[in-house]
C-alpha cells in the first residue's frame, strides 16, 4: 500500500504527453533562428580623401584590450534582428561637436548599418575638457545611459598660447574621473583635434595665418592620456596628416573656413565618415575574431 502513493506521485510530476494536433489542422510553424556566419557580418566600406590630401595615416581607433566588444556585439544582434534594443552613443565636445555636422554624419551612418542606434551630440562653442565638469553636465550625460562616449576636445586648449602639456593633461584626468564616477563600465573613446592655424596681425598689416604648433602638442597629450589610462582613442590629427600636413591638406582642399579654425560642412561631413569609417574597421575585426 505504502507503494502507490509514490507511484502516483511519480506519475503527476512527470510533463503531459504533448497532443497530436486533428487531423486535417497544420500546426504553426516556427520561425527559425538565424544561422550566425560571423564572417557575413562584416561591413564593406571605403571612405576616399580629396585629391589634395598628401601624406594621410592610417585610420583606426586604438583599442587594444577590447574595450569596444560589448558595443559591438549589441550592433551585431541589432543588425541580425536578435535585439531589439537601441545601442546609444554620446558625443561630446567644443564646436566642431556644437556643430552638428561632424557627429551627426557618424550617427546617420551608424544608423543606416544597424538600425536602432541613437546617437546624441553635445558640444560648446569655445569648450575645453573643463566646460563639461560642471555638475549640471555630468548628470545630463549620465541620464542618456550611454554604451559608448566620445570626447572630442584639443583645439581650444592649443589656442591657449600659454598652453602647458601638464595643465591639458590633469584637465582630461579630471574630466574622465567624473564621468567614471556616474557611468564606471561605459568606454570612452578620445578623439584628437582636426588641426587648425593661428591668427597674427601686425600694425596696419592683414591678418595672416600660421599652423598652430601646439595641436600636435595637444594630439600627443591625448594619446599619452589615453594610454596612460587605458582608454580607446581614435587620432584623427593623424588620419588627416599629421603634424606634416593636417593643416595644409584641409587648406589644400578648401574645406576651411576664413578663421582657418573650422570647417566647411563638406569638411566636417568627411569627419564624420572617417570617425564611421574607423569604428565599422574596429567592428569588422571583432566579428571577424
Amino acid at each position: 500500500m505504502l507503494s502507490v502513493p509514490c507511484f502516483l506521485a511519480e506519475a503527476i510530476a512527470q510533463d503531459r504527453i504533448p497532443v497530436c494536433p486533428p487531423l486535417g489542422k497544420t500546426a504553426k510553424l516556427i520561425k527559425p533562428l538565424r544561422e550566425m556566419n560571423w564572417a557575413n557580418d562584416t561591413i564593406t566600406v571605403q571612405i576616399s580623401f580629396p585629391s589634395a590630401f598628401r601624406e594621410t595615416g592610417r585610420n583606426e581607433v586604438i583599442d587594444s584590450i577590447a574595450l569596444l566588444a560589448p558595443v559591438f556585439e549589441h550592433l551585431r544582434q541589432v543588425r541580425a534582428g536578435l535585439s531589439e534594443d537601441t545601442v546609444r552613443i554620446v558625443h561630446i565636445g567644443d564646436s566642431h561637436v556644437r556643430g552638428h555636422i561632424y557627429p551627426q554624419t557618424t550617427g546617420a551612418r551608424l544608423t543606416e548599418t544597424f538600425g536602432a542606434v541613437s546617437y546624441i551630440d553635445k558640444g560648446v562653442n569655445g569648450a575645453t575638457c573643463l566646460t563639461f565638469t560642471h555638475p549640471d553636465r555630468i548628470a545630463e550625460i549620465a541620464a542618456l545611459k550611454p554604451e559608448l562616449l566620445i570626447l572630442s576636445f584639443g583645439t581650444n586648449e592649443s589656442h591657449n598660447r600659454r598652453y602647458n602639456i601638464n595643465v591639458h593633461y590633469n584637465q582630461m584626468d579630471e574630466l574622465v574621473k567624473l564621468l567614471r564616477d556616474s557611468l564606471p563600465n561605459v568606454p570612452i573613446l578620445l578623439t584628437t583635434p582636426p588641426g587648425s592655424y593661428e591668427s597674427f596681425r601686425q600694425r596696419r598689416r592683414r591678418r595672416t595665418y600660421a599652423i598652430n604648433p601646439r595641436t600636435a602638442t595637444a594630439a600627443e597629450t591625448i594619446r599619452r592620456y589615453a594610454k596612460d589610462h587605458r582608454l580607446l582613442v581614435w587620432d584623427m590629427y593623424d588620419v588627416v596628416g599629421g603634424k606634416r600636413r593636417a593643416c595644409t591638406n584641409w587648406t589644400d582642399a578648401k574645406l576651411m573656413r576664413p578663421d582657418h579654425v573650422h570647417y566647411l560642412p563638406e569638411g566636417y561631413i568627411l569627419q564624420g565618415n572617417l570617425l564611421y569609417q574607423a569604428l565599422i574597421k574596429a567592428y569588422n575585426d571583432y566579428v571577424s575574431h
